[in-house]
């Protein structure tokens, strides 16, 4: 950690002049250092990596003194230190990577000094000697702390165990920031299995010599095996020398070439579809190509992709007829949630699956200028010189995440649209939770747009009191989404139990639609009521009418 950082996060140091904080902190970590070294008998280069890595328990450390004297600093915190002992234990989880905000759930109970824990000091020192880097030893001790509680002729014997297998120092120490878990003595079965996998993939399959080519760092091995991990949990843990070596090394350029937030990204997107994790993971490590398209910002037409794909006409008609909110242009990060608002999502992952990933490529390379909507167009425009834009345009960026197209439903539904894309959001997941299919919910939106202006407490109240009380399924909101914009204490609870009431008495046998019931008006409910039997509306005023 450079000092300038350091600097830069001292804010807390507000009674140091600003032009000895520089000073403050390097003279912080010299006598820190010292005090590590010389007073707490710990090795010199530990005692440093400490020192230099623990910004936040330095600065609150330096804040302790009670006045600030540059020519007096050095002495007064030595001073400090000789006869106010640290928390070793806390400069030291902040040097190896560890937030201090987990501190309270690691920390060692009732201990203080290195001197009162028998192995944590030791095992750090053994990882550090090997070639492990001192500010990554914190993802040892979160994911397999049992580490830290060996000694340190234990964990030797452990890390020489792993370079038995065929591999040098950084390999190991790439594998296992990436594996903590091959520590893990029960899982000796599992471990086994990838060291074997490993040694294919780096040997056979020529992986190490491709790192090697590009540079031969530990910090370029962790990150390797960490690309790795990504495919081993996606195809849960089984053959991953195989699963990525094979296919003529089309895997191994992958893990190679690109970085591992690019891979997240695309293993992301791609399980948006609702694929299976193990077909997600053989598309990207069979289709590198399509870790070049532009997920993020790129732009299709939905219907001529629908085309390309080989939709039938017969198909197409329906996505005109019942599904006109997703057609125009979309943005590609948005494109998993196209497909489930036309119910197509797993469809178009079939497609695409199996080695035909050239189908998505060769379409976005033959199209690369989209023709986009003039009229939604101009209705941008419009939102930019409004009062509130950058409320507006978040509004309409959640109505095309969720599936909606540049076109003149979506320009309409927006209209409706009441709330910020937080609040529209979470009424959009409620009804998800809820029960409702994606698609679904989708189309009740084009139906009614205002039931996203309910809140999600109220729209689970009145999908419960539907299902449970009324005893109707979900489907019946799909064709009357316009029921959860009534209210539920005073129109649909009532009228429902006064529908009720009359069943029970026998004075009519017939069963009225949910519309019916609660989107008649009063007027016209009263005189239905009358109809059904003259005493009926006297009935309902005095017993069910609020």
């Amino acid at each position: 950690m450079s000092l300038h950082r350091h600097v830069c996060n001292s804010s807390k140091l507000s009674k140091i002049p600003w032009k000895y904080k520089k000073f403050a902190i390097a003279q912080g970590q010299k006598s820190l250092t010292d005090y590590l070294h010389a007073t707490r008998c710990i090795p010199y280069a530990f005692a440093d990596q400490i020192s230099k890595n623990s910004n936040t328990a330095l600065i609150n450390l330096i804040t302790k003194l009670t006045s600030f004297s540059p020519p007096h600093y050095p002495h007064n915190l030595n001073k400090f230190l000789r006869y106010n002992p640290i928390n070793e234990f806390e400069f030291f989880f902040e040097s190896i990577g560890i937030h201090p905000s987990k501190f309270p759930s690691l920390f060692p109970q009732n201990k203080f000094f290195f001197s009162e824990d028998g192995t944590l000091l030791d095992a750090a020192c053994v990882l550090s000697e090997f070639g492990f880097p001192w500010d990554k030893l914190g993802v040892l001790y979160v994911e397999s702390g049992c580490v830290f509680n060996w000694g340190a002729s234990e964990l030797k014997g452990r890390l020489c165990g792993f370079k038995k297998y065929g591999f040098c120092n950084m390999q190991v120490v790439g594998i296992c920031l990436a594996f903590p878990f091959v520590f893990d003595g029960q899982k000796g079965v599992e471990v086994e299995a990838l060291f074997c996998d490993l040694r294919l993939l780096f040997g056979k399959f020529g992986l190490a010599g491709c790192v090697e080519e590009k540079g031969n760092g530990v910090d370029d091995w962790v990150g390797v095996c960490r690309k790795i991990r990504l495919f081993y949990e996606l195809n849960g843990g089984k053959n991953i020398g195989e699963f990525i070596g094979g296919n003529n090394g089309v895997g191994v350029g992958v893990i190679v070439e690109h970085g591992e937030e690019e891979l997240v990204q695309a293993i992301e997107y791609f399980c948006r579809f609702g694929a299976k994790k193990e077909d997600v993971a053989r598309l990207i490590v069979n289709g590198p190509e399509l870790l070049e398209l532009e997920l993020k910002t790129g732009m299709v037409n939905v219907m001529k992709l629908l085309k390309h794909f080989g939709i039938s006409s017969n198909g197409v008609d329906i996505v005109r007829r019942d599904s006109a909110h997703v057609l125009g242009t979309v943005k590609m990060c948005n494109l998993p949630n196209v497909m489930r608002a036309l119910g197509l999502h797993e469809w178009f992952f079939e497609k695409i699956k199996d080695g035909n990933h050239s189908l998505l490529v060769s379409f976005v390379a033959s199209n690369p200028n989209v023709v986009r909507d003039k009229g939604y167009l101009d209705f941008l425009k419009t939102i930019q010189v409004s009062r509130t834009p950058t409320h507006n345009m978040s509004k309409l960026n959640f109505l095309h995440a969720i599936g909606f197209g540049e076109n003149a439903l979506t320009m309409n539904i927006f209209s409706y649209m009441h709330g910020t894309s937080d609040e529209l959001q979470r009424r959009f997941d409620c009804l998800l939770h809820l029960g409702i299919e994606f698609s679904k919910v989708c189309k009740m939106i084009t139906i009614h747009p205002k039931i996203l202006s309910q809140n999600p407490e109220s729209l689970e109240q009145k999908i419960n009191f539907l299902c449970q009380e009324m005893g109707h399924s979900l489907e019946n909101l799909v064709t009357f989404p316009s029921f959860l914009c009534f209210d539920l204490e005073n129109r649909i609870k009532p009228r429902h139990r006064f529908h009720s009431w009359i069943m029970e008495k026998g004075l009519s046998s017939k069963r009225y639609s949910i519309a019916s019931m609660v989107a008649t008006s009063n007027r016209n409910f009263v005189a239905r009521a009358f109809k059904i039997h003259p005493a009926a509306p006297k009935h309902w005023f005095e017993q069910f009418y609020l």
